[in-house]
């Protein structure tokens, strides 16, 4: 592994022909040669981004060539989506780790913040010496008031005995009181304690910070190797996204005008259709009502030659009984002409 990265090392700084001859022929550089990063070509090498961080990924065992990736930006979109799907991919998996440790590091502080403000227990202590010490007031008042009962009817060593226990009652009441004192200054000091050493957890790297920390330590923070490797993968997965969608918003858009200007050339052959269809019909239509005129005209042409026809017949008749009549006798016998 040691030998490979060295060897891409040297391969980036000098070029993968470093161990040719003078007179050999260099092998052209194409993008999409297995010896160069896939990921340096899309947008970087994820290798490049903690190098002695704790998330320090080692070094890249391909070839960083800038050359391979001017090809690839000048490439076909449909062939550099490949490359796209396994940078995404890789960068996806470094980035749900980092979001399993963001995730655990909310739990822990939970777990801290449970274990470490007994406020609660301190409470109830409290409370507690607070009723002792009211209990021992009223009894101090009552052996006083006896006292000097006893002192008014000559009872002086009685009285003198109350005293004793009085005062005997207010040492364990004072203590009552300093212990109360104490148990206050304590959750002061206590809830002090845990306002200025609050923390959260980063939700870009998953890194613990103090709340309200030093802003020179939270540029230094901002401007670390983790937290920016990890915004700067956040946002190439994003942008790779974006243009991915977009492309698939054109293309649906692109292939939605191709339908439309289908539909409209479909149905502008379907109007074309359907206008010459009208047009041969009042043509047909047309035709028809023209031979059915010159039927009738013919018809009513030949209706003076029939009337014709019969008057010159009646004629010949006439002319045929005029010529009988003629050849006939007094005696009404046909006349034999004689030639």
């Amino acid at each position: 592994m040691a030998v490979s990265a060295a060897a891409a090392l040297l391969d980036e700084l000098m070029g993968r022909n470093r161990n040719d001859g003078p007179n050999a022929q260099k092998k052209p550089v194409h993008w999409e040669d297995p010896e160069f990063c896939k990921y340096f070509i899309v947008k970087f090498c994820p290798h490049d981004l903690f190098v002695n961080t704790r998330a320090d990924l080692g070094a890249c065992p391909k070839v960083h060539c800038e050359e391979a990736k001017n090809q690839y930006l000048e490439a076909s979109s449909r062939s550099k989506m490949q490359y796209e799907d396994e940078f995404v991919g890789f960068a996806t998996v470094l980035l749900n780790d980092v979001e399993r440790r963001i995730e655990k590091g909310k739990q822990r502080l939970e777990l801290m913040n449970k274990t470490e403000t007994p406020v609660s227990h301190s409470n109830s202590q409290s409370q507690k010496n607070q009723e002792q010490i009211k209990l021992l007031s009223e009894k101090i008042n009552g052996l006083v008031q006896e006292a000097e009962q006893m002192g008014i009817s000559g009872h002086v060593e009685e009285a003198q005995g109350l005293m004793k226990l009085c005062d005997q009652l207010k040492e364990e009441r004072d203590a009552l009181r300093k212990q109360n004192e104490s148990i206050h200054w304590s959750q002061t000091y206590e809830l002090a304690a845990a306002q200025e050493k609050q923390m959260e957890v980063c939700e870009v790297c998953g890194a613990f910070l103090i709340v309200g920390d030093a802003q020179s330590r939270i540029d230094d923070h901002l401007m670390g190797k983790q937290h920016m490797g990890y915004a700067r993968l956040k946002n190439a997965v994003n942008e790779i996204q974006e243009q991915r969608k977009k492309y698939v918003e054109e293309r649906e858009k692109q292939r939605e005008e191709e339908r439309k200007k289908r539909l409209d050339t479909i149905r502008s052959h379907s109007k074309d259709k359907d206008r010459h269809s009208r047009d041969h019909d009042r043509d047909r239509r047309s035709k028809s009502d023209r031979s059915s005129r010159d039927r009738s005209r013919h018809k009513s042409d030949r209706k003076p030659d029939h009337h014709e026809r019969d008057r010159k017949r009646s004629r010949s008749r006439d002319r045929r009984h005029s010529s009988s009549h003629r050849h006939r006798g007094h005696n009404g016998h046909i006349r034999k002409d004689r030639y």
